[in-house]
């Protein structure tokens, strides 16, 4: 039993590390105190931290343009954060443009899932879509697993699968060490609950990883895009879906996407009317 132990101890050490990459995103620098000018144009040679103050000055005060440019320049600048994002999607609603602003609350959903203002601004921004699609019916156990696993980051997810590791560590050691057979038996049923719960933890960080770069869901940008039966300008257009509308991408050729719909539709689009969350 011991070796089993030893050997059962080696592969979780090791299974959990990869998944401590998958949330170490560039973020960028919180509100500065020192005011900033309001200017419609992005200064060139500004740092994130100037870009960060002038887009929340701009937003402060309704220059909601001028907002959505600096924020944009940050991106640019190949930083981003869930707060970028959320200050972007709301930039980006003020101003009307729909499909970015959803696009934009499900990037910083993607990053904090958890966030219950990024849920209630993004059904506020998709309440205004024109398509109103129902979704196929889900079995209600996949969709309680998906709610707990929303519950917590990739990252967070990840720290709490190192927790129940340690634990499971800890509890075979009393396990093996202990002399009271009370105390072997503690050890052993709470080594494999702890086992148990490692496994579920690690599943839910590996699927928020997963999540964060598949890319599979994408936002329609077009006012209106007609959707066909095959990636062909020349095919039948089978229906039209409109800005703001969440597809999923399950194929692409050349300058094509085939997607799915929620309702379980599906056909090809051009790339170009779509951007990928």
């Amino acid at each position: 039993m011991k070796r089993i132990f030893l050997i059962i101890t080696a592969i979780f050490m090791t299974a959990p590390v990869w998944a401590q990459q998958s949330d170490s995103l560039a973020t960028v620098p919180q509100q500065a105190a020192v005011p900033a000018a309001q200017s419609a144009d992005v200064p060139a040679a500004a740092d994130a931290e100037t870009l960060w103050t002038q887009a929340n000055e701009a937003y402060l005060n309704s220059d909601y343009a001028g907002a959505v440019r600096l924020y944009e320049s940050i991106l640019d600048e190949g930083l981003f954060s869930m707060k970028l994002y959320y200050n972007l999607a709301n930039a980006y609603f003020k101003t009307g443009e729909i499909g970015k602003s959803i696009l934009f609350y499900k990037r910083a959903l993607i990053l904090s899932p958890s966030n219950d203002d990024i849920r209630h601004n993004l059904a506020i921004a998709e309440s205004y879509t024109k398509d109103r699609i129902e979704s196929v019916p889900e079995f209600f156990v996949k969709t309680w697993v998906r709610s707990m696993r929303n519950a917590f980051s990739c990252r967070a997810w990840t720290f709490i699968s190192l927790g129940f590791l340690t634990l499971v560590l800890v509890l075979g050691l009393l396990y093996m060490l202990s002399q009271r057979l009370s105390a072997r038996k503690a050890g052993f049923y709470g080594m494999l609950v702890a086992i148990v719960l490692f496994i579920v933890t690690t599943w839910f960080a590996a699927a928020e990883r997963r999540d964060m770069i598949d890319r599979a869901e994408a936002v329609v940008m077009s006012n209106a895009a007609p959707v066909k039966s095959s990636p062909d300008n020349s095919a039948t257009d089978l229906f039209v879906i409109h800005e703001g509308t969440s597809v999923r991408v399950v194929d692409t050729l050349d300058q094509w996407s085939e997607i799915v719909i929620a309702d379980g539709k599906k056909g090809w689009i051009e790339s170009s009317k779509i951007e990928r969350i």
